[in-house]
């Protein structure tokens, strides 16, 4: 992770931010699959995380009060393993990314909200609009993403037109790393990372060095 920082660290100071972004946003990337779950990242990783372990907890207690779960994650691997340990434990769950076909997507959706599994896992960027899963209770935000109204467009997913139940919204962040900085700069500078993707203008004056590293935790 030190190496991964400091490559990351190394474009601030090459060149301008807008010409080196997509090499600082991929080392960011990298070091939030980490936070994840290291298998996203190291080749042959046998072993589990933190952040998997709290997220089985919490399903287990979810299934124990009855709850019914929609998963985000904007990382499809992350949703493959953990669709593989629930299909382990022989929980049934539904699942949609953005390879879904919309004839299934409106499918699926209709049979959870109609009562059918308890657990759904969903791409968090497929996912963000478009979808009705009012037969959810609980939304689990596995990893944060870029632009936190994505995060607000999935968890919005449950509170549609017609929810009859209080919603709880639960928000995985790995504490003392990446995570936790960026979930700090996010209350402070709602579109900071946005800023990094998607802005077109010559120079950019919202995301600065100095917000880098603290994201970097230098």
């Amino acid at each position: 992770m030190a190496k991964l920082r400091h490559d990351t660290l190394k474009h601030l100071d090459k060149d301008t931010l807008r010409k080196n972004k997509i090499k600082i946003l991929a080392g960011l990337t990298r070091l939030r699959q980490i936070c994840c779950h290291p298998g996203l990242f190291v080749d042959g990783y046998k072993g589990s995380s933190a952040k998997f372990e709290q997220l089985m907890q919490i399903l287990e207690e979810s299934k124990l009060s009855g709850r019914r779960v929609l998963i985000f994650s904007q990382f499809t691997k992350m949703l493959n393993l953990i669709g593989r340990d629930l299909t382990a434990k022989g929980q049934p769950f539904f699942y949609l990314d953005g390879q879904t076909p919309s004839e299934e997507r409106v499918e699926i959706c209709h049979r959870f909200n109609a009562g059918e599994r308890d657990l759904f896992l969903i791409s968090l960027k497929a996912g963000g609009t478009g979808l009705n899963l009012t037969g959810a209770d609980t939304v689990i935000l596995y990893d944060l993403w870029w632009n936190p109204a994505v995060e607000e467009q999935a968890a919005d997913r449950a509170h549609r037109f017609g929810q009859k139940n209080v919603v709880q919204i639960i928000k995985l962040v790995a504490s003392g790393t990446i995570e936790e900085k960026m979930n700090e700069l996010q209350e402070k500078k709602r579109h900071l990372i946005e800023e990094i993707i998607d802005s077109k203008e010559r120079d950019s004056s919202t995301l600065t060095e100095e917000d880098i590293r603290e994201i970097l935790m230098i």
